[in-house]
């Protein structure tokens, strides 16, 4: 008897676990990025190929008016040009080469590229992308080409988030915080968002139980170790961003 109860506390652990990973979106941070360079379209097929749920990116607004895809307000980290990307117009920007071999995409040639076989997690990284991202998706959503729960909007910058959330009721919203999570709930519910998106290192169970009872999921940034992603998934995190998406187990 005790041995049958020993086998069936242990069978359930696994279903539980296998459960709990299952459930667990697989997003690919800036493409692949543990893979190839960050935020190009290379990078965004690897995680496609990969077999990720999503793919989180970083826009800037330009200063011809295009929504560009970088991470960076500045190039020189990554490229063979310097400055801010917001003053350059995309015929400049079309000349620069990331890591010496790739170009910075636009948000448009994205859209095109995923296509709405995953969610796409839109960061707002520069001033004034709000508006311009939801007229951008509003031309797919009228073609009926992308489906509003096919994209995630994003933020630090909990203003661009609002002046979306005003355009836009449809499009999902995830609040981006490197602080204490809890303190995110409020401007979440204000905004109806799905998500709260934190640094997995700020995580515990006590404050995960709280912002699931707030109504809100979890999607952690950015957990790259496997060691990191097994505490998440025990966690009960809703979503993982990382930079190696094959690492994180669909059991």
């Amino acid at each position: 008897m005790i041995k049958q109860s020993l086998i069936i506390f242990v069978m359930s652990l696994i279903f539980n676990a296998c459960t709990k990973s299952k459930n667990i979106l697989v997003i690919g941070h800036r493409g692949a990025k543990g893979h190839l360079a960050e935020n190009t379209l290379p990078s965004i097929d690897k995680a496609l190929y990969l077999g990720v749920d999503g793919v989180e990116i970083d826009i800037f607004r330009c200063a011809s008016g295009e929504l560009v895809v970088f991470h960076d307000q500045t190039l020189e980290k990554l490229t063979n040009s310097s400055g801010y990307i917001e003053q350059l117009d995309l015929d400049s920007i079309r000349k620069i080469e990331v890591l010496n071999e790739f170009t910075i995409p636009t948000l448009e040639e994205v859209l095109n590229l995923i296509n709405g076989r995953v969610l796409l997690n839109i960061e707002l990284k520069g001033s004034n992308t709000a508006f311009l991202t939801d007229s951008l998706l509003q031309t797919y959503f009228k073609k009926e080409t992308l489906l509003p729960d096919k994209i995630l909007i994003s933020s630090f910058n909990w203003e661009e988030l609002k002046v979306f959330y005003n355009l836009n009721k449809e499009v999902p919203i995830a609040v981006l915080t490197e602080d204490d999570p809890l303190d995110a709930i409020p401007i979440a519910k204000s905004l109806n968002a799905m998500a709260i998106n934190p640094n997995f290192k700020l995580l515990t169970k006590d404050n995960i139980a709280k912002i699931k009872k707030a109504g809100l999921k979890i999607f952690t940034w950015t957990v790259n170790q496997p060691e990191q992603i097994d505490i998440m998934i025990d966690l009960g995190v809703d979503g993982i961003i990382t930079d190696f998406p094959e690492r994180v187990t669909k059991k």
